[in-house]
């Protein structure tokens, strides 16, 4: 009989078993943050919860523990206070490796279901997480509810359905019997014994704690891997919220609770005495390339799955939806201030301009209604505040400066700093706009996080898709995205997105944009270009945190 927590939550796990076989739309956890889904009294009491941890300490109960760490800035300008324990790395270490043998004897059926208990109770608390993202994040509200708790959610279950039907491939026994003609056959008992690589450290970013952690937690997890959760330094709430809930689920099911723990690092030297132990097998870092390069570079002991920055592109041919796609494009650059590591940042167009239903547009034309587009989409200021959220951090603020101030590229739409009434203290900034030619390389050829964008004059469509290949190619893309009503433009854009392995959206003009992903449907990421190894998700990123032992004797 399977574990009566797997059997709790069968039908969801049999529907994310369905949903990453066909790639339809599904979802296991509702989006819109409603009272009539969350119960009546879900916001308030998620509000609540959020609130009763500023100016307190995090108790997890974590052993090792040493000090207490805090030292949040909200990009709301909100005081957090909030400190967390700072516990030894080897204790850390050798509590989540004395965790493990439990942990394996539940089996797959048993690791599912309590990942399954977890996500939901983590669902519970979707108000409670959607506050603690924003505040450490700067995102909008509605934003910091989805991604930040359903989507994440739904993320980690798609991590937890590959990992169960990867793990149910492998028999848990059999008898292997081998003909020896007119002599009695060889007959072998096997059994044969899925068995965790080893820690799985997951490395959180300062943008998306929950939604770029909660895949590589989940996967790790639910192979039999004990986890330890490294957050970013100014997004360590949603992190500790996530591992306080596990941790109870845990020991709530007779498990040990030090299978997951947080590892709260002040200091670079402790974060990479953590990634380089000999026991950590697998890490999972969302972030910047100097980082990332480096634990691939000195992580020999482990597995890394990491996602790196990148030149997400566009490439502008033609369109019979002219304001249509302009308004796309609007939101996909003003969304979260451009703070997504899918957000477009190259927009390429032809010297000569491209057709349109509104009549030919110069190369200059297309740039003025762009910028307009995006103005007049952000003129509301409770639209514009709902839809930028707020600036993470002090690095984006200087790149908006530098690009604003002319120096890589003509400005053709100039940032802004927006007043919040709500959040007084809030850095918020509008997108910036830059016009250059294709040659201006060294401005446009390199991840510039925020809301900077360019479009960049290209010679042709022709020379355009050969560019958007070839930055996907050596500087790595999540996204891309063409705008063409020939289908020739198409098929040779599809056949490049193939060559540089990069997703592509083909003339997004409705309530679709290039930065979403949907989880049990869109890869994110192919892991197959410089921007990312891996992919979330796929039997790629869950079968290798795994081993099969097997044993066997004479019948």
């Amino acid at each position: 009989m399977s574990h009566p927590l797997l059997e709790k939550h069968r039908a969801t796990l049999d529907g994310a078993l369905s949903a990453i076989a066909s790639r339809g739309y599904w979802s296991a956890y509702p989006e819109m943050p409603s009272p009539k889904l969350y119960g009546e009294t879900a916001p308030e009491d998620g509000k609540k919860a959020y609130e009763a941890h500023l100016g307190q300490r995090f108790e997890l109960g974590q052993p090792g523990q040493k000090d207490w760490h805090g030292g949040e800035k909200s990009p709301y300008g909100v005081e957090l206070g909030v400190q967390y324990p700072v516990c030894d790395i080897e204790a850390l270490i050798a509590a989540g490796e004395a965790a493990m043998g439990g942990w394996q004897r539940i089996g797959a059926d048993g690791r599912a279901g309590v990942c399954l208990e977890i996500l939901q109770r983590l669902n519970q608390q979707s108000f409670e997480l959607a506050h603690a993202v924003m505040m450490t994040t700067g995102q909008g509200w509605m934003m910091a509810f989805q991604a930040g708790a359903p989507h994440a959610q739904d993320r980690g279950l798609e991590a937890v359905a590959y990992a169960y039907r990867e793990q149910a491939f492998v028999p848990a026994e059999t008898v292997w019997e081998k003909p020896q003609g007119k002599n009695p056959p060889l007959v072998l008992k096997k059994h044969f014994e899925v068995v965790g690589r080893g820690i799985g450290v997951v490395v959180g970013c300062g943008t998306f704690p929950t939604w770029n952690t909660y895949p590589g937690l989940f996967a790790a997890l639910a192979t039999g891997n004990a986890v330890i959760v490294k957050p970013h330094s100014n997004a360590i709430l949603p992190a500790a919220i996530t591992v306080r809930t596990i941790r109870a689920v845990l020991a709530e099911n007779g498990l040990d609770a030090n299978l997951v723990t947080l590892a709260v690092a002040n200091d670079r030297a402790t974060t990479q005495k953590l990634v380089t132990h000999a026991k950590v097998k697998s890490i999972d870092f969302t972030g910047g390339n100097v980082f990332g390069q480096w634990l691939i570079d000195n992580c020999r002991q482990a597995q890394v799955y990491a996602e790196l920055a990148g030149v997400n592109n566009i490439v502008v041919d033609s369109t019979d939806s002219y304001k249509r796609m302009l308004g796309n494009l609007a939101f996909t650059l003003a969304l979260y201030s451009g703070q997504m590591c899918t957000t477009s940042q190259a927009l390429f167009v032809p010297a000569g301009g491209i057709e349109t239903d509104q009549g030919h547009k110069s190369y200059d034309e297309f740039c003025a209604d762009l910028a307009q587009a995006v103005s007049g989409f952000l003129a509301k200021p409770e639209v514009a505040h709902a839809v930028l959220g707020a600036v993470q951090s002090a690095d984006t603020l200087k790149r908006i400066v530098e690009a604003d101030s002319g120096s890589l590229g003509k400005v053709v739409l100039a940032s802004s700093k927006l007043e919040n009434p709500e959040f007084p203290q809030a850095e918020v900034r509008t997108p910036v706009l830059l016009a250059c030619d294709a040659a201006d390389e060294a401005a446009y050829m390199e991840e510039r996080f925020g809301p900077i964008s360019f479009i960049v004059k290209v010679a042709d469509t022709a020379a355009a898709i050969a560019l958007s290949e070839r930055i996907v190619s050596t500087h790595g893309a999540l996204t891309a995205g063409l705008y063409s009503t020939s289908e020739a433009v198409i098929e040779a854009m599809t056949e490049a997105t193939w060559r540089s392995k990069v997703a592509l959206s083909i003339n997004l003009t409705g309530g679709v944009f290039v930065n979403q992903s949907a989880a049990f449907s869109d890869y994110h990421g192919t892991g197959g270009n410089p921007a990312a190894n891996a992919s979330y998700a796929d039997s790629a990123f869950v079968a290798n945190r795994f081993r099969v032992v097997q044993r066997r004797y004479h019948v």
